[in-house]
């Protein structure tokens, strides 16, 4: 094939990638750029769950007795998790008669958000609601249930070879690499933008398309890089993470939430208190979570005998985990985060421009073919 007939093959695969799926990349983009930030989105979307009067926190018992008091009888704790950055204590609650939501995915909890120095109800709320999960969940999975997470991998996986082709595009034909970044190769503004935006852009993109499809698809590439697990727990393999999230907390837990703290405070070495996870159906042990520097404590507290045991430390490595911090940014950065928003932004802008120019060009082919009809219909001159 010459290099031609391949360029124009390239260009095929590059046009038709970007009109198919240009609907669906503009959502995708746009919510993975503001999620970059999430954070501080959510402050902005909810003021008043962040409406805290100060930092100064108080006892366990005082936050569990203003969320059962905002709470209906059919709520079950689940946890408590103390403030990060000045924000709200949050309360998590189960309904005590219902194990996961209808259409599968993580169950829906009440979160009860509380101001630190008052105990006083900021805020009640379903933890599948509100402006950030939505968009959470759209760049997830599109907003599909079932299948969305594997539709997203899949335009992960075309968007890494979009990125190749646009690249092959890109490069000039005729003189020095270095052409390619003048901006005025064409008359119409939107073309020379597509040419700039998909230059600059497209290795980071190729980037967040790779880790994207990742997270997709984690046990293909997991046996691809040697960190395949095995699913559902059998055969001593990790806990089925979905099973557990629709586990019932206790409705009457054996052990006093006060005995629980102070028994786990004696293997944290005086780390200030991060979360407290109430037993389960499933795990009849309480989890408290100490922040200590470097990476958090867990202590498991049997809940019938009391005995406190310090939890096995969650893996810190792996690709799998670098591939989830590179693409949403997670202490990566500013520069990086500021690299992720534009890979965010810049798709989208690529997908309209292209739009844009493929319309053009079919309004020129058929305004080429019409006069080469007329000049074929008219009569000959001798």
């Amino acid at each position: 094939m010459s290099t031609l007939a391949m360029r124009k093959a390239w260009f095929q695969v590059h046009k038709w990638i970007g009109l198919i799926l240009a609907i669906l990349i503009i959502p995708l983009s746009i919510s993975g750029a503001a999620l970059v930030w999430h954070d501080g989105l959510d402050r902005i979307a909810n003021p008043a769950r962040y409406a805290v009067t100060g930092t100064t926190t108080r006892d366990p018992a005082v936050y569990l007795a203003a969320a059962k008091a905002a709470l209906g009888p059919d709520q079950r704790i689940a946890q408590i998790t103390m403030p990060e950055h000045g924000g709200p204590v949050t309360v998590a609650a189960t309904p005590a008669g219902r194990a996961g939501p209808p259409r599968g995915g993580p169950p829906v909890r009440t979160m009860v958000y509380l101001d630190p120095p008052s105990a006083r109800v900021l805020q009640v709320a379903a933890s599948n609601g509100g402006l950030v999960r939505f968009l959470h969940v759209l760049h997830g999975s599109l907003q599909v249930p079932g299948v969305g997470r594997q539709i997203v991998g899949w335009i992960g996986v075309v968007m890494m070879v979009s990125c190749f082709t646009g690249l092959w595009l890109w490069w000039p034909t005729v003189g020095k690499w270095a052409r390619g970044l003048r901006y005025r190769r064409h008359r119409n503004t939107d073309t020379n933008l597509h040419y700039l935006f998909g230059f600059w852009i497209a290795l980071p993109l190729f980037v967040l398309s790779l880790t994207g499809a990742w997270i997709s698809f984690p046990q293909f590439f997991g046996s691809l890089s040697g960190e395949s697990r095995p699913r559902g727990g059998r055969g001593g393999g990790m806990p089925d993470r979905a099973a557990m999230a629709r586990a019932k907390p206790l409705a009457a837990p054996a052990q006093p939430l006060a005995v629980v703290i102070a028994h786990a405070a004696t293997l944290a070495a005086g780390a200030p208190l991060k979360s407290i996870a109430w037993p389960t159906d499933r795990t009849p042990d309480w989890t408290v979570t100490f922040a200590a520097k470097g990476r958090p404590v867990a202590v498991k507290i049997a809940d019938d005998t009391g005995n406190a045991t310090a939890a096995p430390a969650r893996p810190q490595g792996g690709i799998g985990r670098w591939m989830r911090r590179i693409h949403d940014g997670t202490d990566m950065g500013i520069v990086w985060q500021v690299v992720i928003f534009a890979g965010g932004i810049l798709p989208a802008v690529l997908a309209v421009t292209g739009i844009i120019m493929w319309w053009r060009a079919r309004g020129w082919k058929a305004e080429l073919k019409r006069k080469l009809k007329a000049k074929r219909a008219a009569p000959n001159v001798a």
